[in-house]
């Protein structure tokens, strides 16, 4: 009967896990770039197996396995399909039609800095002309390098990131893939890293300039899991108070009978 108990709370520390990756998900909905999580999970950690009847130890039952039942909370995984797009008009508003990401210079607290890359491309000027992000954090160029213009001319920005005023190119944006998507780590809200192992190859996505990439959470869709995730979570709950009966009558009654 403890073995039910443990079998229903595991249940209830997973849902609760589910819960927590999709209301950040719909917390997220509106983010530009942002690419919605999912949570997995597994049956058991370890199974109770026996062998019986194993000729090669004279025909004994032997256990291989130790007992340990319930669900596992699994690895959170992140979905890359594109999300659709808005137009805002604005010429340093960027989406990526295809496969990729724009590389970005990012600072940390410490001061340190590495690469980040994103799909989220709401781009502005700064003061001193220089291309940067929301937080901002710097644009690179194919050459890694931080793009700078001149704030007093307009700027046209092609399908494949060269950047152009007064009729001159004066920077191309960089375009980056991977690989294996296996090998990015997310970083915040909507960078990521390539961890070991990861291989960098040339981006294909087409740019748009005048467009923003919206997040690809589904709400009608993740509202749905809500309600499922909630009842699920409420069935776990409902057996561990019918447990809890069963044992008080147990404790209770049957001991003075």
């Amino acid at each position: 009967m403890l073995k039910g108990l443990y079998v229903a709370y595991t249940g209830m520390i997973n849902e609760q896990h589910r819960m927590d990756t999709l209301t950040n998900n719909l917390a997220n909905a509106s983010t530009v770039g942002y690419k919605k999580e999912g949570a997995t999970s597994q049956s058991f950690d370890e199974v109770l197996t026996v062998k019986i009847k194993d000729a090669s130890v004279g025909n004994v039952t032997q256990r291989i396995g130790r007992n340990n039942p319930g669900v596992k909370i699994g690895e959170n995984y992140t979905d890359f399909t594109q999300g659709s797009f808005r137009v805002t008009g604005n010429t340093y508003d960027l989406a990526l039609a295809g496969d990729g990401f724009f590389a970005i210079e990012f600072t940390n607290k410490a001061g340190e800095t590495s690469t980040m890359y994103t799909r989220g491309g709401q781009f502005t000027l700064n003061t001193q002309g220089y291309l940067v992000t929301e937080d901002g954090d710097y644009v690179l160029d194919t050459q890694n390098r931080r793009i700078r213009l001149n704030t007093l001319q307009d700027s046209q920005i092609d399908s494949n990131g060269r950047i152009t005023q007064n009729g001159t190119a004066v920077a191309t944006i960089q375009v980056a893939d991977f690989e294996d998507y296996n090998y990015l780590e997310k970083y915040g809200e909507t960078y990521y890293r390539p961890v070991e192992g990861a291989r960098a190859t040339r981006g294909t996505a087409e740019i748009k300039s005048g467009y923003l990439e919206m997040a690809n959470v589904q709400i009608v869709s993740e509202m749905v899991n809500l309600i499922a995730i909630t009842r699920a979570y409420e069935s776990n709950q409902k057996i561990i108070q019918t447990y809890d009966g069963s044992l008080e009558i147990a404790a209770t009654q049957l001991g003075r009978v």
